[in-house]
């Protein structure tokens, strides 16, 4: 996992970006930037820049916040068990950076049946065809 200067960050995250990623914050449902935003693409985390989704597994879940049935790759996010807000849920954060990017469900449709809840603040969209690390 990378080291990161928090003292840095401050300077090139925005207060909701650092909030989200840094204090394990949520932003407002439906408040995000790519709530409703569907090019195509891959989402990189916004602290490190690592691959983290795919457009293509993107969808409308109704719940305010960007949802993807999966993961771009096994082993960039890291799963954690959350019992903050009292009730038990699994944090998904960047494996490379430990940012928090949100949280994962089992009400997800096929064929994963994961819902991975993610906050705008928490990820950046490259278009298709100019993510070095895209499928």
């Amino acid at each position: 996992m990378e080291a990161i200067d928090k003292r840095e960050l401050k300077t090139k995250l925005t207060p909701m970006q650092y909030h989200v990623t840094q204090e394990r914050g949520t932003e407002r449902p439906f408040t995000g930037c790519y709530n409703k935003f569907y090019e195509d693409g891959t989402y990189i985390c916004v602290v490190c820049e690592q691959p983290l989704f795919n457009s293509n597994t993107k969808y409308d879940s109704g719940c305010g916040w960007p949802a993807f049935n999966d993961v771009l790759e096994q082993g960039k996010v890291k799963l954690t068990p959350d019992a903050s807000g009292g009730r038990i849920r699994t944090e998904v954060s960047c494996a490379k950076c430990n940012a928090h990017l949100g949280h994962v469900f089992n009400d997800g449709p096929s064929p994963t049946r994961k819902r991975f809840c993610i906050n705008s603040a928490s990820i950046n969209f490259i278009p298709r065809g100019k993510c070095a690390n895209e499928d």
